[in-house]
Parts: structure tokens; C-alpha cells; sequence
């Protein structure tokens, strides 16, 4: 089943850009083009940037960095979520040989 692409309209720093989008990605284009708007913006008015290329290089890598970020957070959680299940089979395994060893005593 392919998904036909649809012209969509987003607005960046009062310029109005059309984008060929898949139908069923429209809703998630127009956030992205928010959320760019609005980081152009922050960096624009922060007064350090001059010129719309050097604001967008700015807001894109600003969010990159926190998409690195992000991504980074999520390998450590799950590193250390893999450290604790296999610290918790490690207790379990000794528990059950504890458990067995004083079975047989008996």
C-alpha cells in the first residue's frame, strides 16, 4: 500500500514553505516545522546570530545536540537497566543454589 504525498504548507520565521509530505505524516511535518519556527526564532532574538542561514545552522544544531543527547540517555538507561535484571538473576540464581544446598542438609 503506498501513501500519496500531499503538498503541505508550513510557515519558518514568516516565510511560508511547501513540502511534499506523506498523508499520514502531516500532523508530524507541522510539529516539526513548530518546533523549528520556534528555535529559529530563540536563537534569532537571542541577539548573537545574524543572517537566516546562520540562525537555522544554530537552531539545527542546538536541536541535534539534543537529539544526540536523548539518544545517548536512552543507551545508558538501558545499559543499566540490562545491569540491574542481570544483578537481580545473579541474586535469584544464588538464592535458589542457598536455598537447594539447604535442602539437601536436611
Amino acid at each position: 500500500m503506498t501513501t500519496e504525498s500531499i503538498p503541505i504548507t508550513v510557515r519558518i520565521l514568516n516565510k511560508e514553505f511547501r513540502v511534499a509530505c506523506p498523508e499520514n505524516e502531516q500532523n508530524s511535518l507541522i510539529a516539526s516545522a513548530d518546533l523549528l519556527n520556534t528555535r529559529m526564532r530563540e536563537v534569532r532574538d537571542s541577539g548573537k546570530v545574524f543572517g537566516t542561514d546562520r540562525v537555522a545552522i544554530m537552531a539545527a544544531l542546538n536541536l541535534t545536540h539534543e537529539l544526540l543527547l536523548q539518544r545517548h540517555n536512552v543507551t545508558d538507561t538501558g545499559d543499566s537497566f540490562t545491569q540491574r535484571i542481570e544483578n537481580m538473576q545473579s541474586n535469584i540464581e544464588g538464592a535458589l543454589q542457598s536455598s537447594q544446598q539447604q535442602n539437601v542438609e536436611f
